[in-house]
């Protein structure tokens, strides 16, 4: 294996990374409708996340990082062509951040439904439009023969990206609400349990149409495996949930984002962003990498950095590894 699909293969590892991590994160905040029927609720949801949402949107940064480095050309094409989406992304995610520090800060009802609001947008619009931006780099886009990209933000709004969205954004929100029954308890792990399972089967349906969809456009052996590895897990996922492992259930989902994010990939390889117009014209792993001293230099760096970040957040992780319960929340009642 040359060093430029080496660095293909930890782009997809950083990605996957970051989808089940800040998917879960999304899904949390997309919850807070469906699942914070009262103050206290609310804030044991957000409580959930509150340690970690931060440190998951650091597998963005670094993905960004290490994509600029490694293939600056993909980098640069993705990003000038795509920038309007990728700026409603960062837009949102910032509205989620604020939202998180500033919510707790007011005492009256309309203060915090504002913040709350926030959340979910900012939840929401970025999961959504990971899936679209993901589904056309797959499905590619109008690239010249210069690799600029000859579209604009609808031309990314066509079936199989809108199709991607709405994958990514179910998937991250089940798998957010089975996060939200792994760390509570009482009446919101219940009521948890029940939505994941409801959710759960509109994903199984909605996933389905997007991976056999993705199968049939780019057949090869190896997607047609991922993609049913990628289905059976969300099936476990969902019957670990009825028998009410929660651990289990999130784990299964995790697998499923994990299948589903290298599907992609797979069916990308070895292009990292084909071209509609010619194929001529299209980035592949070989023309949009950095030279082999740049790679090299890389690969080492990431052979003793990677390591310690993975660490620090397994042991983060294991630091706030217990439920947030509702007595735990600063003015619930005594008898909740």
């Amino acid at each position: 294996m040359d060093l430029a699909t080496l660095w293909f293969g930890i782009i997809a590892f950083l990605f996957v990374g970051y989808f089940i991590l800040d998917g879960f994160d999304f899904g949390v905040g997309m919850s807070l409708p469906f699942l914070g029927k009262d103050d206290v609720s609310r804030r044991q949801i957000i409580n959930t996340i509150g340690p970690v949402w931060d440190l998951n949107e650091t597998w963005l940064i670094v993905a960004g990082a290490c994509l600029f480095a490694s293939f600056p050309e993909w980098y640069a094409s993705l990003f000038s062509g795509f920038y309007l989406a990728l700026l409603l992304i960062l837009l949102t995610l910032i509205m989620r951040g604020v939202s998180f520090e500033y919510r707790h800060q007011g005492k009256s009802e309309k203060w915090k439904r504002g913040f709350d609001r926030m959340i979910v947008i900012g939840s929401a619009a970025p999961a959504f439009l990971w899936g679209v931006a993901f589904a056309n780099i797959v499905q590619g886009v109008p690239l010249d023969e210069n690799h600029i990209f000859q579209g604009t933000l609808f031309t990314l709004l066509n079936p199989y990206g809108l199709l991607g969205g709405l994958t990514t954004l179910l998937l991250f929100f089940t798998h957010g609400v089975t996060f939200i029954a792994l760390k509570t308890d009482g009446r919101l792990r219940a009521e948890a349990r029940v939505l994941a399972l409801r959710a759960g089967l509109i994903t199984l349906v909605v996933a389905a149409a997007f991976l056999v969809w993705t199968v049939i456009a780019f057949f090869s052996p190896v997607v047609l495996v991922l993609a049913a590895l990628a289905a059976v897990s969300l099936v476990l996922s969902i019957i670990t949930n009825v028998r009410g492992r929660e651990g289990w259930s999130f784990t299964f989902g995790a697998i499923t984002t994990m299948f589903a994010v290298v599907t992609l990939f797979a069916a990308l390889f070895p292009n990292v962003l084909p071209s509609t117009i010619d194929a001529a014209f299209s980035l592949t792993i070989e023309n949009a990498s950095s030279t082999q001293y740049t790679l090299q230099i890389m690969t080492w760096t990431a052979l003793f950095a990677m390591p310690l970040v993975l660490l620090y957040q397994g042991w983060t992780y294991w630091v706030f590894r217990k439920r947030v319960t509702r007595s735990s929340i600063e003015g619930a009642p005594a008898h909740a």
